[in-house]
């Protein structure tokens, strides 16, 4: 790795896991991007699943929810870093996943949102 990838890469880990700069603007973010899909209710499924305690749970793990089989294969945990690379283009990271979402580009607007979701307790 070079150097100025490697610091680019540093930057970028510092940027998702410091403190919220962005907390006030993640439920509208959330309104805005995710809402007509998922609940922040636990329990409470949409077309997709709700999203209470999705930071740091596996991937597919709501027993109640019908994953698409390329999301039971993911194996991941919904950690900050993970998340912040799945909003960015959910169809890259997950290839068959059935949301058909094409991601969320801003930087701002990721943080923003995942901040907001790590707020959300199941």
């Amino acid at each position: 790795m070079t150097r100025s990838r490697g610091a680019a890469l540093a930057a970028l880990a510092l940027l998702i896991v410091a403190a919220p700069a962005y907390a006030d603007d993640g439920p509208t973010v959330f309104n805005d991007d995710c809402a007509v899909c998922h609940s922040t209710e636990p329990g409470v499924d949409k077309l997709g699943p709700s999203l209470a305690g999705v930071v740091g749970r596996p991937s597919a793990s709501l027993r109640e929810y019908p994953y698409s089989d390329a999301m039971q294969k993911a194996g991941v945990t919904w950690t900050k870093l993970v998340l912040d690379k799945y909003l960015t283009n959910p169809q890259a990271m997950v290839k068959g996943t059935k949301m058909l979402f094409p991601g969320i580009k801003s930087a701002k607007d990721r943080k923003a949102l995942i901040d907001y979701l790590a707020t959300l307790k199941n």
